[in-house]
């Protein structure tokens, strides 16, 4: 996945109106194009531990809760079929090169 730089975030976050949330409202932007939106409304129930995540993330990023979110779970899925080729361990290499694996239990 590539970052985004922050212009390119600056212009999606004034391309679409937000609620109080800073989300796009229901039905609006953010789907896919065509006539309609791909959008589906869902509700969840967040731990503290997972709400403070969620805010560290979009403060970091300048991206919405939305946005975030989706991303979150576009990664997680993906995390989970590595996972199912790689017996629970995932190997990252650094920037600088150095290798890191991570055991998922």
């Amino acid at each position: 996945m590539g970052s985004r730089s922050s212009e390119d975030r600056r212009q999606a976050n004034t391309e679409q109106p937000r609620d109080s949330q800073g989300d796009h409202p229901a039905g609006g932007g953010g789907g896919g194009g065509g006539g309609g939106s791909s959008l589906v409304r869902v509700t969840v129930n967040l731990a503290p531990r997972a709400v403070e995540a969620l805010d560290q993330a979009c403060e970091k990023t300048r991206d919405t809760k939305t946005d975030t979110i989706n991303r979150a779970l576009v990664v997680y899925n993906l995390v989970l079929e590595l996972l199912e080729r790689g017996g629970g361990r995932l190997k990252l290499e650094t920037r600088e090169g150095q290798t890191e694996i991570v055991h998922i239990l």
